[in-house]
């Protein structure tokens, strides 16, 4: 089984289930995006929601995937940046419980949170306050860390710091690593579509992206913009939400349904299928197979708040991925 290092925004998510939006009204955040903001205001928002149930886990976008490759058993490992403080110590013992080694830089800075306001209806709505997680340069990176791994996983947030993607990305070719990056939000496409373009087209293998942030790279809907992009990258993989997934390599096409499930909080849904499917790309498996755990792990977490399962949950997901393959 191929080993997997991801590198990303390392946060701590506050998942906040909300009754109703007059909070997002009140801090002026549209309902259903990612919105940064400062210190302040993070702070704001979370002593505004205190009456409101909450819970901490460790997120980010890849650290999510990351931690979900290693709730399966794969050999994981996380590249990020966190504060000195007991925020930056929650999200490495929450990652090290699962089994990820950690290769984090200590800031002066807070460890970054994402606030999730989950509104009735379970859409959810991001303030993040990024913090130190935005302090990883390309200096940081040691070359010894990416030696013991197969796979790099990178979140597209990354973006707004190219010299790192770019060193990141050069130093997993080094190593014959193959590589993975999942867009992440259509606004950043938008925003850094060249430097994305640039990067894909020189480094990475396995593209993710979902009807969204595909539209926003090609300006085309899902097959024709799954067919755009496989043309740059070995494997291309679009998640069209309720309607499953396209998958596409060279001339092979395959699409992939989703399981009935009770949606409660689609928070982490998208980096869940990233783990279902390089945990069967890791193994050396079709692509159907691959795209068929991305929809189970993608299908069992919308089922939750938030991106951690417990282990109940995850010793079904393996068990159904066991089955599949016998």
């Amino acid at each position: 089984m191929k080993r997997i290092l991801g590198i990303g925004n390392a946060l701590v998510d506050v998942m906040t289930l909300i009754d109703n939006d007059n909070i997002l009204d009140k801090f002026s955040l549209p309902k259903g995006s990612m919105q940064l903001v400062n210190g302040e205001i993070s702070a704001l928002i979370k002593s505004g929601t205190t009456n409101f149930k909450r819970n901490l886990v460790s997120g980010g976008s890849a650290a999510n995937t990351i931690h979900g490759l290693a709730m399966l058993g794969i050999k994981t490992g996380f590249i990020g940046s966190v504060g000195k403080d007991d925020t930056g110590d929650f999200f490495e013992s929450d990652m090290k419980k699962a089994g990820v080694k950690t290769f984090l830089s200590r800031r002066n800075s807070v460890t970054g949170t994402a606030v999730a306001l989950i509104s009735p209806g379970s859409e959810r709505t991001f303030a993040t306050h990024l913090g130190a997680a935005v302090e990883l340069e390309s200096g940081d990176l040691n070359p010894e860390d990416f030696k013991n791994y197969d796979i790099l996983y990178l979140e597209g947030y990354l973006i707004i710091n190219k010299a790192l993607v770019e060193r990141t990305c050069r130093i997993a070719k080094s190593n014959n690593m193959k590589i993975a990056i999942d867009l992440s939000s259509f606004n950043v496409v938008d925003a850094k579509l060249h430097d994305f373009k640039e990067i894909i087209e020189k480094y990475v293998d396995i593209v993710f992206a979902n009807e969204e942030e595909a539209k926003s790279f090609t300006g085309m809907a899902p097959l024709d913009a799954l067919n755009r992009i496989s043309a740059i990258c070995d494997i291309a993989v679009i998640k069209i939400g309720k309607d499953g997934s396209l998958i596409k390599r060279g001339e092979e096409v395959i699409r992939i349904g989703t399981r009935p499930v009770q949606c409660v909080d689609t928070t982490g849904a998208g980096d869940l299928y990233a783990s279902g499917f390089l945990y069967g790309y890791a193994d050396g498996l079709s692509l159907e197979k691959c795209g068929l755990y991305g929809s189970v792990l993608a299908g069992h977490v919308i089922e939750i708040v938030g991106a951690r399962m417990d282990e109940h949950r995850w010793k079904k997901i393996i068990e159904v991925l066991k089955e599949s393959i016998e």
